[in-house]
This record gives structure tokens, sequence and C-alpha cells, in this order.
């Protein structure tokens, strides 16, 4: 970095060839883990922790590294017994646990808001914890966000009732399990991307969300993109990617 920054000062480089070269610099060792600590300035976020099939003491290693860097912090699929030993083993004062979505969030930088606001609007009720896993990641990389909660097709006119908000939108999130109808209702009726998220919600032949996947892969309406069953937090980073994209062309 040394190099790069008197390269700068002699006028060898240019500023924007040296942040190209600081993109894939670098990286910690923990041994069990290298931590992408240059993450943010590629994607515009920071890496993301999962947690599931992770040694709780990894976790913990691994958040407090990121954390140390001044770093905004989200940790998935996190149990809250694993937030309970976060917290005992560091201090933390800022970090919470956002138990729906099953998400442990460090907010350390200020986060500027998108002016636009990205809906996530649901099935039904069983649906929550996707989309508010969803909510969560597109916040914590700085998307206003609205939840609109259970308007399945079986009372298509509760949807309706929510069309206005859809018009200034730059994508839209659906979250929906069952025959996972809704996002082809929603890509019919507007005029930006959706991203379909199927849930693993309903009885025995939907096949743990199977069925709303293959509904959704196969929908009629044009312009309807499907993440993995359940993957709420992949929903949110594609709509924070296309909403900043926007944002930043219009800027």
């Amino acid at each position: 970095m040394k190099t790069i920054f008197e390269k700068v000062k002699a006028g060898d480089i240019t500023i924007e060839d040296a942040v190209e070269k600081l993109r894939h610099m670098p990286f910690e060792d923990l041994g069990f883990a290298h931590i992408d600590h240059h993450r943010q300035l590629r994607r515009g976020f920071p890496e993301v922790i999962y947690c599931p099939g992770k040694a709780i003491e990894h976790i913990i290693e691994i958040f407090s590294a990121m954390a140390e860097k001044g770093s905004n912090v989200l940790a998935t699929r996190a149990e809250e017994h694993v937030f309970e030993a976060l917290t005992k083993a560091k201090k933390l004062p800022k970090v919470r646990y956002e138990k729906l979505a099953r998400a442990i969030v460090l907010e350390q930088r200020p986060i500027k808001p998108s002016k636009t606001v990205v809906p996530i609007v649901t099935a039904g009720t069983a649906d929550l914890p996707v989309a508010a896993e969803a909510q969560v990641t597109a916040e914590i990389m700085g998307q206003r966000t609205e939840l609109i909660c259970d308007v399945g097709v079986a009372g298509l006119h509760r949807l309706l009732g929510h069309l206005g908000k859809f018009e200034n939108a730059n994508v839209i999130i659906v979250v929906a399990g069952m025959e996972g109808a809704l996002a082809s209702v929603v890509g019919g009726l507007v005029s930006c991307p959706v991203i379909a998220v199927p849930t693993s919600v309903g009885y025995g032949a939907s096949f743990e969300g199977l069925s709303a996947l293959l509904t959704m892969l196969n929908s009629c309406a044009s312009g309807v993109t499907v993440v993995n069953i359940d993957n709420g937090f992949s929903a949110g980073v594609t709509a924070t990617l296309i909403n900043k994209k926007i944002e930043h062309s219009n800027n």
C-alpha cells in the first residue's frame, strides 16, 4: 500500500489505478478462515457470515475480526444461542439480534439509505422469516424497504390495495410458498424486475419449496428472476445491486 501511495504522490499512477490495485488486496488468515476485508471496495458491502455448519468459536472470531476493522457486520442463519455466546465473549454495544430473520447485525459505519424503497411482498404470514432475512440484508446494505405481508393469491384484492407502492420501485422482492403463484401475478402488474423467493412453506406435495420454485421458474410473466428456496439473503443482495446501480445512473 505504501508503494502504491508513493506512486500516486509521484504521479506515476492515477488515483483510479491505485483504487483498482487495492481492490484485490488483503485478506486476513485466521487459519480456519480467510476473511476478505476488501470485499467492501469491490462489491460495495463487506463479506457476510453464514453461520450453519460453523463452530460457535469460529463464528465469534470471524465476527470479531470484521468488527475490529470498523465494518458493519451481518451474520445470517444464526440461532439465538450463537448471539448470546457472541455477546458474552465480546463487548459489542451496537450488536443486535433480529430474531425473525435469524440474523446478527452490527452497524458501526453510517448507512446512507437509498432514495427508492424496495418493496418486499409476502404471500402469507408463514413466509415472514424469509422476507425478514431479505429485509435485514437489504437494509444493512443501505436500502430502504417496506414489508407488505399476507397478500397471496387466495385473496388477490389484498394485493391490489398496495399497487400504488410499486409504481416508483426499481425492483420488488416477492416471497411465497405453497404454489408460489404470487410472483407471476406481481410480475404481470409492474414495470420493474421481480425477484421471486420460493419458501418451504406448505403441505406434503409442496416438497419443501420445490413446488413454489418450479412455479416461479416457469412464470409466464417476463422479468421474474428466481433465487433458491428460502434464500431471502440472496434476494436482499440482488435487490440492493439493482437498486444501487439504477440510482447511481440517475445521479
